[in-house]
Parts: C-alpha cells; sequence; structure tokens
C-alpha cells in the first residue's frame, strides 16, 4: 500500500525565526522608512533633507537629498526642446540686456516650477545644493542665487562641482570624469576629493554638434514621404514616386531629440583608412583638393575624413530645405566635395548592418492637407555613423572626447597619471548613447598607438601622446558596461566595477549623498546674500528692490574658482638644525 509522500522538513538543528531589531524608544514617533534608524521625518513633510537642482542648459533634473534618484526630470524649454543659454554672449549692450532678462525669466519660471510642481516642498524652509559646472558662467550664477534668494527666499545655498559629485556617487574621491553634456566635453582630474582646475580641458564635440551633424546628414541623405494630396493617390501613387529631399521644416528640435535618443547608438570604429575611400573615387578627381589638413596619426580613420566636410555639410542645409525650389548648380570643387562625401556615405552603407527607420513627422504647412503625416526615413548608417563626429581628433580647437581626456593627463601631474589613467569616470546625457563608453576606450588605445612610420609623407610627424603610451596597459573606465581584460591589475579592478548609475544622474545622485552627509560645496546663507547687496542698505526691510537683469553685477560672494589664487601648495623644505651636543649642555 503506497504512502502519501510527506512534506520535506528542515534539519533539526536549525530552527527559522524572524530577526528582531531594537524599536527606538517612543514607538508613536512616525519614522522615515523602515531602513533608516533615525527618527526625522523625511522628504516631503520634514524641512531637514536638501534640495538637489542639476541645472542644465537644456535638461533639469531635481530632487531631494538622501533619495536614489531625481523626483522630476523635465526640459528647461519644454516646447521648443532648445537650450537656456550659451557660452557666448551677444555684444551690443541693447541686445545683450534682453537676452540677460529673457534668461531671468526663463530661469524663474524653471526655479518655481521645481518647488510648486515637481517637489511640491516650501522653499523657505528648504536649503538648496546647486550643481555646477565647472565652466558655468559667473552672471549665470548670480541670477540662480538672486532668484532663489530674492524671489523664492531659500535659506542657503550650496555650490558643488558637478565632477565631484559625479565621482562622490560610485564612492570615490580620485579620478580623472569626462562630462559630455549639451554645449561641451569637459574633462576635469580630482584628487584627494580636490579638483584639480588648472587641469580642466574642453571641447565644443557635445550633444549640440551631435544633433547638428544630425541634422545635415539627414538633409543630404535623408528621404521624405510627404503625406498624399488625396486618399486615392496614397493607393495608386507608388511610395518610390513620392520621395523627395528631407525639407528643413521638419528637422525641429523635439524631431532632433527623439531620433537622438531613441535612434542613434555608437559602433566600432572600421578598420579602413582614407586610401580606401580615395581608391573608390573617380579618377577625374584630384584627390588633394579635398584631403583634410594632416592629423597625428597618418592613418586617418573616415570619421577624420569627414571632419572636413562639416562645415560645407551645413552651408548645403539651404540648398535643400525647400522642395519647390531648384538647387542651384554647384561649381566644380562643391561637386567633387559632395561626390566623396557620396563615397563616404556608400562605404559606410556597405559596413553598416543597422536598418533604415521610418518615422512619422509633422508635414510642413504647404503639405498639411488633412491627409495624414508625413514619414522621415532614416538610412542605418546614419544612426549608426553620425557620432563619429565626437570622435574626429587632430583639430587643435575642436578635440575629440578621447584627446580631452589624453590632453588633461598630459597636464596631470607625473605621479598622478596612472592613477588618473585608471580611474575614468564618464558622466553626462551625451554619453548615454549605446556603445559610447566601449567606442571612447577604443579611441584611447587608438590615439596611444605607435605612429605608422612607413608613411610616405616627407614632413615629420609628431607624437603628441608618446609620454603616454606607458599608460596603455591602466586605461580603464569606471562604468565601462563591457571592460576589456588588460595586462594591469588595477586596471582589471577598476574597469566597470562603478554602480549601475545612468551617466545623465550620477551628478544628481552625488549631490544627494553630499546633502545627505551635510557635506557640500562652499555654502552661501541668505544674511551674507542679503549684505552684499549695496542697493538693500537704505531700503526699508519690508521693501525690496529688484534690479533688472543687465544691472545686476555679480558678488563677491559666489565661489569662483577662475577669480580666486590658486593653492600655494605644500610649504618649502626648511633644513632642521641638528640637536645640541651633550658636551655644549653641560657647559
Amino acid at each position: 500500500m503506497s504512502t502519501v509522500p510527506g512534506t520535506p522538513r528542515a534539519k533539526a538543528g536549525i530552527t527559522p525565526a524572524t530577526p528582531t531589531t531594537a524599536r527606538v524608544a517612543g514607538s508613536h514617533v512616525l519614522q522615515a522608512s523602515p531602513h533608516y534608524t533615525t527618527t526625522r521625518r523625511h522628504s516631503l513633510y520634514g524641512t531637514e533633507d536638501r534640495v538637489v537642482i542639476d541645472p542644465g542648459s537644456r535638461i533639469w533634473k531635481v530632487g531631494f537629498s538622501g533619495e536614489g534618484k531625481p523626483r522630476d526630470v523635465f526640459y528647461a524649454d519644454p516646447k521648443y526642446y532648445g537650450s537656456l543659454w550659451s557660452w557666448s554672449r551677444a555684444t551690443d549692450p541693447a541686445e545683450k540686456a534682453e537676452q540677460d532678462n529673457m534668461l531671468v525669466v526663463n530661469l524663474e519660471r524653471c526655479m518655481r516650477s521645481v518647488f510648486h510642481e515637481s517637489l511640491l516642498a516650501e522653499p523657505k524652509a528648504r536649503k538648496v545644493i546647486l550643481v555646477e559646472h565647472p565652466l558655468m558662467p559667473l552672471y549665470i550664477k548670480d541670477m540662480i542665487a538672486h532668484i532663489l534668494f530674492s524671489n523664492l527666499q531659500v535659506p542657503s545655498i550650496s555650490f558643488a562641482s558637478s565632477h565631484l559629485l559625479s565621482l562622490l556617487s560610485i564612492g570615490r574621491i580620485t579620478g580623472l570624469v569626462l562630462d559630455c553634456g549639451h554645449l561641451e566635453s569637459t574633462a576635469l582630474p580630482i584628487f584627494a576629493a580636490r579638483p584639480l582646475f588648472p587641469q580642466l580641458r574642453t571641447t565644443p564635440l557635445a550633444g549640440y554638434r551631435f544633433s547638428s551633424h544630425i541634422r545635415a546628414l539627414l538633409l543630404l541623405f535623408g528621404s521624405y514621404l510627404p503625406p498624399p494630396a488625396t486618399l486615392s493617390a496614397a493607393v495608386n501613387v507608388p511610395a518610390a514616386n513620392r520621395t523627395t529631399r528631407v525639407p528643413q521644416e521638419i528637422l525641429t528640435d523635439a524631431v532632433i531629440e527623439d531620433i537622438k535618443t531613441r535612434c542613434c547608438f555608437v559602433s566600432d570604429a572600421l578598420e579602413s583608412s582614407l586610401s580606401d575611400v580615395r581608391a573608390s573615387s573617380p579618377a577625374g578627381d584630384d584627390p588633394s583638393d579635398n584631403e583634410p589638413p594632416p592629423s597625428s596619426d597618418p592613418a586617418m580613420s573616415e570619421s577624420e575624413f569627414s571632419r572636413g566636410s562639416i562645415g560645407q555639410e551645413s552651408a548645403a542645409e539651404s540648398e535643400f530645405s525647400i522642395i519647390s525650389n531648384p538647387t542651384r548648380p554647384a561649381s566644380g570643387g562643391e561637386a567633387r566635395h559632395e561626390n566623396h562625401l557620396q563615397v563616404l556615405a556608400n562605404m559606410y552603407m556597405r559596413h553598416s548592418t543597422a536598418t533604415d527607420l521610418h518615422m512619422r513627422v509633422v508635414p510642413p504647412v504647404s503639405q498639411q492637407t488633412g491627409t495624414g503625416r508625413g514619414t522621415l526615413i532614416i538610412p542605418g548608417w546614419v544612426r549608426e555613423r553620425a557620432a563619429e563626429v565626437l570622435f574626429e581628433g587632430g583639430d587643435v580647437d575642436e578635440s575629440s572626447v578621447a584627446e580631452v581626456i589624453l590632453d588633461a593627463l598630459l597636464k596631470a601631474p607625473l605621479d598622478l597619471r596612472r592613477t588618473m589613467a585608471s580611474s575614468i569616470l564618464i558622466t553626462g546625457g551625451t554619453a548615454m548613447l549605446p556603445g559610447f563608453i566601449p567606442r571612447l576606450h577604443t579611441e584611447l588605445l587608438r590615439a596611444t598607438a605607435p605612429l605608422n612610420t612607413s608613411s610616405t609623407r616627407s614632413r615629420p610627424t609628431y607624437d603628441q601622446y608618446a609620454s603616454l603610451r606607458p599608460l596603455v596597459p591602466h586605461f580603464a573606465i569606471l562604468n565601462n558596461p563591457t571592460p576589456v581584460p588588460s595586462s594591469s591589475t588595477r586596471a582589471n579592478v577598476n574597469a566597470g566595477k562603478a554602480p549601475a548609475f545612468t551617466p545623465a544622474t550620477m551628478a544628481w545622485v552625488g549631490g544627494s549623498l553630499a546633502g545627505a552627509l551635510k557635506t557640500g560645496g562652499v555654502e552661501v546663507a541668505r544674511e551674507k546674500w542679503d549684505e552684499s547687496d549695496p542697493s538693500q542698505t537704505d531700503q526699508d526691510d519690508d521693501v525690496v528692490m529688484v534690479l533688472p537683469a543687465s544691472e545686476h553685477v555679480p558678488r563677491n560672494i559666489i565661489p569662483d574658482w577662475t577669480r580666486g589664487p590658486l593653492p600655494a601648495g605644500a610649504p618649502s623644505a626648511v633644513a632642521l638644525k641638528p640637536p645640541p651636543s651633550p658636551q655644549a649642555v653641560g657647559a
């Protein structure tokens, strides 16, 4: 007779029990969370948590300290997805004053949205941690401080470097941080939680240049299907007969942002040289007419070859902006230039495995006949190779993102180079492109590779990064998702070991951690701000005079490393006097 199998029991020596925790005296007090042993109230109900604001030129990230992610992430210009400011200002006084007034209005709108819509917090009871870029203009910081102190009346503002906070978010205080933002990419070495600002290096190859490059490539090589004039034409007329060049009106900032964030990615570098492009060009063209300036690496890649065509691509936007207007005939040099661009596009298409995407867009006003939306056809090689503009090197004023890191290492002290090279951190919104960080590691190795001495060029080439070649085995990116094994033990220990925070939120997470630990940057209290305002000395306490933005002068209490003296460093060595001899003491 079969018996019913019993339920397996645990071993006799193990008695499962629920772990007990010591309760805080007075359990009626509301705790912030079961994971915290403190009795203070949390973000929405208490006032001890600070408000952390990361004001970017396009995207803002806000939240409370002690939390692992921002409460809200929003565009500063939600309608047009534009940038609030740029690094250049108008020279005309009237135009400059108008730009400053518009900037003050937009900043005040964003700040009020932070407290009254995103966080639902009372600004008078909240200290603020402001995540600032090292190169943020002083007049912008003064506008932000004026709005927070005079309009919202916050108790204090702490200014903290975004690079240092990014490094703090992964539990480190020493490393080389590259911030790839919208306006520029900036590399800053940090040692023992002290940013080495004199070694800061920057390049304009960032998100804005990437967006402009995508727009130029789509105008030259993209296709557009306008909506059919009638419903019967949608069935009877083939799509190939309706294909036209891309009109410039449909490539708005919102469309380019959607393409950049949802369609583009970074692929591996092509192992082909400029000779392959020349070999595929027609024999009648003189390749010397289109040869770019010589680079430090004679084996120039196809991305370096395309760098010379960026300016002419932007100039060609007006030729294909309107479908109904015929383009002017191109001259011989422009025809050769466009021919080389087509050869470059053919090379990309041969090596690309990405598929073309069809994107529904709002047609121009002249084509809005009520029969639907237009279709933008994005070539697959554009999605894959548009980011090549970020890795083009050899230019003094526009270094690639890899060359910015190497230039910062060259400026760093010799005894810190190995430590910095093995602790590289990549942050910023542009760095969130799939494949960006592994490709950057490859570009670092390519830039420091030995020069090809078998070149036929008569003039010698300058090996700029020869002194960094011994550091090649030690290159390690802390947040590399696919680290490559290296012969260096330090590189294998550091590569890919950073917490999996998104590169765009690392600075905010570091500010949240700094606020929770009550350690921030230079804190400016509202009392000091009021005392430093000369226009408020003769006014009553109940009357506050708000001057126009054009009359505001940056105050000296706002921290700015560019106008402060550099640290003196270690004191000079002083020879110690020998101790007196016993005979001299006895005498």
